[in-house]
């Protein structure tokens, strides 16, 4: 590191507020709004906290609309200096503490929100879901990239009405559909109550804390949830804990795009994702770089397929046999 670095950087630590900021940002990717709530604090007053890490390379800034959302920065700056604030802080401290449990009103706060949303439109789910690309689109491509490789045991994260596991279900050897709804639990529990093909459990359960034992399924789906993820990396990092080594990771969802609406109507969480953000979350979960499939629409639909990094599937051989629309 520069030594101009390395100033900017520890003039940027050297101030309480900044150091809770910090801390704030490893638990979760807030707002400028958010963090001048749990921190008690003017928004102004912790936009020129924030201005000074952001120059520090501390922090990253993600403006979506009037929104502006803050998480950490690089890890080549911030891995550094979580391991020595770790290291020298030995006891709790008080005000952090504070700050924590302000965060989790916080938290539950958007899950309130987005779960009310969910058990309002449990029943035109799938509507809404394919008012931006053809839905029959969508499914041909994924059956396209999952190709005639076996799916095994299925995991549908964020499953919804079980659309996935009913397009998938046939050719798996199991399936376990997970939401947190439970609304959208017995819609699924209804529409495929008379499938007599498919070996489906349903559960309730986080895509950040899945109810799976480690290394024990082996085709993985997000589809059209991602972006009600306050963390997704956290949910592809889950994915990966549940895969076998080998095991594949299909996430649909939106490109990045500027429908603000969509927030506020939709309890949309992250207005779609650009492809760099998307990669680096498959490398940090340990996938394979993902290869990406857009299809266009009103806003267009990506399609991430990677491959949990081991010995049982060779990420090449497999990705040599998809092909797109």
């Amino acid at each position: 590191m520069e030594m101009n670095t390395a100033l900017e950087l520890f003039q940027a630590l050297a101030d309480p507020t900044r150091l809770r900021i910090f801390a704030l940002l490893r638990a979760m990717e807030l707002s400028v709004g958010e963090l001048a709530q749990v921190l008690g604090q003017s928004q102004p007053r912790v936009s020129r906290h924030l201005k000074i890490m952001d120059q520090a390379g501390l922090i990253a800034r993600r403006k979506e609309g009037n929104w502006v959302f803050v998480t950490l920065g690089a890890d080549r700056i911030v891995k550094p200096v979580l391991t020595a604030l770790d290291s020298w802080q030995q006891e709790s401290d008080p005000e952090m503490e504070a700050d924590l449990t302000r965060l989790a009103t916080v938290r539950s706060v958007r899950a309130r929100e987005a779960e009310e949303w969910f058990e309002q439109n449990a029943a035109g789910w799938d509507t809404i879901r394919s008012l931006y690309v053809s839905e029959p689109t969508v499914e041909a491509t994924i059956k396209i990239l999952l190709g005639p490789e076996p799916v095994g045991r299925l995991v549908d994260i964020g499953t919804g009405t079980g659309r996935m596991i009913e397009l998938l279900g046939p050719a798996a050897k199991s399936c376990i559909g997970v939401d947190r709804s439970p609304a959208m639990l017995r819609m699924a529990r209804s529409k495929m109550s008379g499938s007599q093909n498919i070996q489906v459990e349903w559960r309730q359960g986080d895509l950040s804390a899945l109810p799976l034992p480690a290394d024990s399924m082996n085709t993985a789906i997000m589809h059209q949830v991602l972006h009600y993820a306050q963390h997704p990396g956290a949910g592809l990092a889950e994915a990966a804990r549940v895969l076998k080594p080998g095991g594949r990771l299909l996430v649909v969802d939106f490109a990045a795009h500027d429908r603000r609406e969509l927030r506020e109507a939709n309890a949309h969480a992250w207005l779609g994702f650009s492809a760099e953000q998307m990669t680096l979350w498959f490398r940090e979960a340990g996938f394979s770089e993902p290869e990406c499939y857009r299809l266009e629409g009103e806003i267009a639909v990506c399609l991430w397929l990677g491959w949990k990094i081991g010995t049982i599937a060779d990420h090449s051989e497999n990705s040599s046999k998809s092909q797109t629309h």
